[in-house]
């Protein structure tokens, strides 16, 4: 299939920097009609205060949660972008894209094609003038999916992922890449990485 591809990217950084006034005032040594007991009373509040802030407990930082895989219904429609859709069965993945929104396709996952008990990720990807529709399966890997990253001739795409009900051990990805003129080619991705909730890799792709 030929195909160009189109990208455009740009990054802005602003920076700002605001000077700050500062100014000093003169406090008397000593008070001329302290006594020795308002001296006293003066430190003990200063330790009960101290106290007091050691005693405080620190508020715990939020912790952030990984994100997990969208579960889907068996047949649930996912729209990526208008004609790109993705849906599950406990048969596979199907898609259609948009040169055939109409026509879809299908990948299995119990036609004996994959090792569900082996890390894998396949890849189908389908261009047009300024885009390109990737998809493929996941499975195999330890833990629990999260996220998947695609490198492309243009830079690293971040996709999505899907999964059905009940831990099915699978599940597909899909991301949707903007390109530039003249980067379309069959090995315009050279990888598909999905990392598990704790930021190593699930399973992975590696093209060239």
């Amino acid at each position: 299939m030929k195909r160009t591809l189109k990208f455009l990217a740009c990054a802005a950084v602003v920076a700002a920097v605001a000077g700050t006034a500062t100014a000093a005032y003169a406090v008397p040594a000593k008070a001329p009609h302290a006594t020795v007991a308002q001296a006293g009373t003066a430190q003990t509040q200063a330790a009960s205060a101290a106290k007091v802030r050691a005693s405080t407990p620190l508020r715990p930082t939020a912790k952030k949660t990984a994100p997990t895989p969208r579960v889907v219904a068996s047949g649930e429609h996912v729209t990526a972008a208008p004609g790109f859709e993705l849906w599950l069965t406990a048969e596979g993945k199907y898609w259609t894209t948009p040169s055939m929104p109409d026509e879809p396709q299908f990948r299995s996952v119990v036609d004996g094609n994959i090792d569900r008990n082996t890390p894998g990720v396949s890849m189908q990807a389908e261009g047009d003038s300024s885009h390109v529709y990737l998809s493929g399966l996941y499975y195999g890997g330890k833990g629990t999916a999260s996220s998947v990253e695609v490198e492309t001739a243009d830079g690293t795409v971040h996709g999505k992922l899907i999964e059905l009900p009940g831990k099915p051990g699978w599940g597909a990805w899909y991301a949707v890449a903007d390109v530039k003129p003249g980067s379309g080619s069959w090995d315009y991705v050279s990888r598909v990485t999905v990392h598990d909730t704790k930021g190593k890799i699930y399973a992975q792709l590696k093209l060239r």
